[in-house]
């Protein structure tokens, strides 16, 4: 018997609406230090290391927004599902070109995927993200594809 409902197959294909983000030279100099990058570009706020755009997918929230153990609450994209222990299951990325100081991205968030598999321990619940960043224009920056798993 399957644990995905078509209520929750459904939710396959849905997005985020867009957010525009401006990369500042300040932040990335920020993200370096706090980091340790040990590279000039980065150091001096030129070019955003990958992981830099990690941090786009974390607001800052008030402490009260905040869930119990000081997580941020759970992507609107994850739909409620029932199996309720969620961990990360790694990424993927597709670099397809650099992004630099002063450049204007757009974050664009799908749920792409979700299956079940059998664990050693009991069932498992994938869900696949893609977070395609991009310019302004459209021009494919950066894609991640982010899996969770439910146990």
């Amino acid at each position: 018997m399957s644990l995905l409902s078509p209520s929750i197959k459904s939710r396959i294909g849905t997005s985020l609406p867009p957010l525009r983000f401006e990369v500042t030279r300040s932040d990335l100099r920020k993200y370096a230090v706090a980091t340790g990058q040990r590279q000039a570009r980065y150091l001096e706020g030129d070019e955003a290391p990958l992981l830099f755009l990690f941090s786009v997918l974390m607001p800052i929230l008030p402490l009260e927004q905040l869930l119990e153990d000081g997580r941020q609450p759970d992507s609107a994209l994850l739909p409620e599902l029932p199996l309720k222990r969620i961990m990360a299951g790694g990424s993927e990325y597709e670099v397809h070109r650099r992004i630099f100081a002063g450049d204007v991205l757009m974050l664009r968030q799908t749920l792409a995927d979700i299956y079940e598999k059998q664990g050693a321990e009991g069932p498992l619940i994938f869900l696949v993200f893609e977070n395609r960043f991009e310019s302004e224009t459209g021009e494919p920056l950066v894609t991640e594809r982010l899996i969770r798993i439910a146990r």
